[in-house]
């Protein structure tokens, strides 16, 4: 006789919908755009558990199946952590969550500043061609 449900089976399906519940869109949301030409991008943390466990009993008489005992669980905890806001080609991090208490936490907030920061540094600095000043 062919069991119904195997512990490998609620396992699967336990992950099936935590993978409904958690995507890339979960993470970094869909772009919101405003009437004023700014984007603003939600930035999410996700946090989250799985376990499971059971086991398969005997027959307690010849020609019955097995008992089957077994638990699954799953967490999923989503904490809003910014907002990339983007507007006229320059990118802004406005944090949402507890300020970054780690050096590594702080690095990660500033690389959005050190990027522009860079980069009209390098706009600003740009060498002069040698040659168009030769033929002047």
């Amino acid at each position: 006789m062919e069991k119904k449900h195997s512990l490998s089976e609620m396992m699967q399906e336990s992950m099936d919908k935590v993978r409904e519940l958690v995507d890339s869109n979960t993470i970094v949301g869909e772009p919101i755009r405003t009437p004023d030409g700014v984007t603003l991008i939600p930035i999410s943390r996700v946090n989250m558990g799985f376990g499971g466990g059971g086991g398969e009993f005997a027959a307690k008489s010849a020609g019955q199946d097995g008992g089957l005992g077994a638990g699954v669980a799953a967490g999923v905890r989503i904490d809003p952590v910014a907002f990339l806001i983007v507007k006229d080609g320059v990118v802004r991090m406005m944090p949402v969550a507890v300020p970054a208490v780690g050096p590594v936490e702080r690095v990660v907030e500033m690389v959005p500043e050190v990027i522009d920061r860079v980069s009209s540094l390098l706009k600003k600095e740009k060498p002069e061609d040698p040659i168009a000043e030769e033929e002047i």
